[in-house]
Order: structure tokens, then C-alpha cells, then sequence
């Protein structure tokens, strides 16, 4: 009976072991697949941030992030686009 036991433990610490293993491996192959690709944790280059003050594009009223948008002044008065296009397309 104890040697029963003693089995199932080390069968379960033996397979705990194979998986940590083989995670390890599996990692380090993607990571040697993927070079270029930035760990989940840190920011992409040239992702648009999260947060700020959006702006509603008066065209086709998407809300723009203030950092992103395409700008344009009437009248003194600053207007926020969503792309070249529907700043082009405003007061035309």
C-alpha cells in the first residue's frame, strides 16, 4: 500500500517536472520563430495609446484621439479628423 503511494507521487512530481520542461522548450522556440515580436507586457511602437481626450470628427463622426488625429483651424477654431480624407472633405 505505502509503495502504491509512494509511486503516485512520484509519477505526479515526475510529470509536473516533464511539463515545466517542455514549457520552457515550447517558449524558447517561439520566441526563436518570432524575434521581432515585443513581449505582452510592453507597448508596441506606434500603437495608439489608450487613453486621452477624444475629439468627435465632424465629417463622419468617429471620436479621434486628440495625439492621432489629422488637424485642421477654421476660424480660429482647431477641428480633429479622423483621416486626410474627411479633412479635406470639411468645408469644401
Amino acid at each position: 500500500m505505502l509503495r502504491g503511494i509512494l509511486y503516485l507521487i512520484i509519477s505526479l512530481a515526475l510529470i509536473a517536472f516533464l511539463r515545466m520542461v517542455m514549457g520552457m522548450i515550447f517558449t524558447a522556440m517561439k520566441e526563436m520563430a518570432a524575434p521581432g515580436t515585443p513581449a505582452p507586457d510592453q507597448p508596441r511602437k506606434g500603437a495608439v495609446p489608450v487613453s486621452g481626450e477624444l475629439k468627435r470628427d465632424p465629417v463622419c463622426g468617429t471620436f479621434v484621439p486628440i495625439t492621432t488625429s489629422f488637424q485642421k483651424t477654421v476660424k480660429g477654431e482647431a477641428f480633429h479628423f479622423c483621416s486626410a480624407n474627411c479633412r479635406d472633405k470639411y468645408g469644401a
